[in-house]
């Protein structure tokens, strides 16, 4: 156990939220301070952490007063000494006797060293500041005089960015680089100290941290976020709630963040809209072949590829043209005027296409609130990316391109990782790359699948991804018939995608079907609903318990069965 003795200049707040977390099972041995009526004296002791008073005024010069110091730790053990706010400048005579001893300062160091690092970097006017923890090195000479450019010059442990407001005064921005900026970083340095995995060599002014590298699967120690607010929003998903969106402008990946919005005056997107838009660019991203895709409230009412994007898209909104209503449409081909007719059949918020011909403009552009996106071209800069450029017309035409034989236009995924804030933190995972072949399917049934159907549980586990979990797809050939998701029951999940095929279909059902569950069936009853609704084929993870009883249920059913080997969950 790594024991700390901190010193304290007046509340010690960073060394009350170290004593209240114990970072890597650290622990505070002692806290002194040279103020007989700081606060810190009694937070302290309501924890149970012995406290020492060792004041300034006793006429004692530097060294003298850190002989003091040392003297009042004497009884004490302790690995690591922690500053928080300790106003006063350390020598040689106490550094070299304790152990390695920390302080963090309220800025992004070298940035603003001194006592008003919060009133530095507003009058600076800098948009971000932060906080550093660093060893704390000798900065006086042989008369304990302070040799000012080497106060908080130690090497780094690690720093932590904070935004500047508009707005903050000192006050404000003191408090948010302590809550945001220190109170994250110092008991992460603690914790590395505590794991033994900081290096420091003072010689060198270095400090290497082990820890604070990426593990074998490629996931960061830390995860580091910045990007540039593009666009203040109406509202987010409810009128009560504001949003903003941010744009990474270092991302190559089609993104509709950096899409062109090509209709002048149309409303420009809303959050709803921008998710999503994403969630239908990323669908049709997944399909080399023509593809277009229909999404409502993030999920997909449709998708299907073709010999070209027209025909895609009318069979993507044959599979439930109702639900369709209000929706996005996302294409991995240029539209083309065939297609914009069809699209403007009925109400639309947004489409989304890597290039649009002359023709099809026109037909989209006399929808007036159909926002039309060019996600065809590359990011931009923070200074190109104005509202004002992004709905410019000027910017309508794009090259043409030949449909059918043209390869995706959308580049190839850039961005590794997904993250979901949650309260108190965020979830990070690599994204599901995952792409199927026919190789890859295991048949567990006495019945085989023929090749169409092996071919269409192929294009139906690709679109599954992206269906809300529990999540149950019924395709033929290469177009979607019906979707159940977003469902806590999984058997429920096909009787819905069932009803979907019945009931809002037009011109295709669930007879013959291929259905593609995004997890293993637990109990037989989903394949008897399936092949009461008519499927013949089954593509799912396998891996339950009770995987004899399933396939035995597909048997009985003359249902073709076959694995994949893995899931495909979206709780998103």
């Amino acid at each position: 156990m790594t024991r700390i003795a901190g010193l304290a200049g007046n509340r010690g707040r960073n060394l009350l939220n170290i004593a209240d977390r114990a970072p890597g099972g650290a622990e505070l041995a002692v806290v002194l301070t040279n103020r007989e009526d700081a606060p810190v004296l009694e937070a302290a002791a309501d924890r149970g952490i012995p406290t020492e008073v060792v004041p300034l005024g006793d006429g004692a010069d530097r060294r003298e007063h850190e002989e003091r110091v040392l003297a009042a730790l004497d009884g004490y053990e302790f690995d690591l000494v922690c500053l928080d706010g300790y106003m006063r400048i350390l020598s040689d005579t106490f550094l070299d006797a304790a152990p390695t001893t920390l302080n963090v300062h309220p800025s992004l160091l070298p940035a603003f060293p001194g006592t008003d690092a919060w009133g530095d970097a507003l009058a600076a006017g800098v948009s971000v500041t932060g906080c550093t923890v660093h060893v704390v090195t000798d900065a006086t000479d042989d008369d304990g005089t302070v040799i000012e450019e080497e106060v908080d010059a130690g090497p780094i442990v690690t720093q932590e960015p904070v935004p500047v407001y508009e707005g903050d005064d000192t006050e404000t921005l003191k408090e948010r680089v302590l809550y945001e900026g220190e109170f994250r970083a110092y008991p992460r340095a603690v914790t590395w100290f505590a794991e033994g995995a900081v290096d420091v060599d003072l010689d060198a002014g270095e400090v290497t941290v082990d820890a604070d590298a990426a593990a074998d699967d490629g996931l960061p120690a830390r995860r580091l976020v910045s990007s540039d607010r593009l666009d203040a929003l109406r509202y987010g998903e409810n009128p009560h709630q504001n949003a903003a969106v941010y744009a990474d402008y270092t991302c190559e990946e089609a993104s509709v963040v950096h899409a062109d919005q090509l209709n002048e005056g149309a409303k420009a997107l809303s959050y709803n809209n921008y998710n999503d838009a994403d969630g239908a660019l990323n669908l049709v991203k997944e399909f080399d072949d023509p593809a277009a895709a229909v999404i409502k409230h993030t999920n997909p009412a449709g998708c299907a590829t073709a010999d070209t994007v027209a025909e895609a898209y009318e069979r993507a909104l044959s599979t439930d043209p109702m639900s369709a209503f209000g929706g996005i449409v996302a294409l991995n081909r240029e539209c083309d005027a065939e297609t914009a007719a069809q699209i403007t059949d009925s109400f639309k918020e947004v489409v989304v296409a890597p290039g649009y011909t002359d023709e099809a403009l026109d037909v989209l552009c006399e929808k007036e609130n159909l926002r039309v996106l060019d996600v065809g071209r590359e990011a931009r800069s923070a200074s190109d990316a104005s509202s004002a450029e992004r709905s410019s017309a000027d910017s309508r035409a794009a090259e043409p391109r030949d449909d059918g034989d043209q390869p995706r236009a959308l580049g190839e995924p850039t961005e590794r990782f997904t993250e979901k804030p949650i309260v108190g933190g965020r979830l990070v995972q690599e994204r599901d790359l995952q792409s199927l072949s026919v190789e890859d399917l295991e048949v567990v049934t006495e019945r085989e699948p023929t090749d169409e159907q092996l071919e269409t549980m192929v294009f139906a586990w690709q679109t599954l991804k992206h269906v809300k979990s529990n999540g149950i797809l019924f395709a033929t050939g290469t177009e979607t018939v019906g979707i159940g998701m977003g469902q806590v029951s999984r058997v429920d999940a096909v009787r819905l995608a069932a009803m979907k095929a019945d009931e809002h279909a037009e011109g295709k059902d669930a007879e013959g079907a291929v259905m593609a569950s995004d997890a293993f069936f637990p109990f037989p009853d989903g394949i008897e609903e399936a092949a009461k609704a008519g499927i013949e084929a089954v593509v799912q993870p396998g891996g339950s318990v009770n995987d004899e009883d399933v396939i035995a249920a597909a048997d009985e059913h003359d249902v073709a069965m076959a694995f994949t080997g893995q899931r495909s969950f979206r709780h998103d």
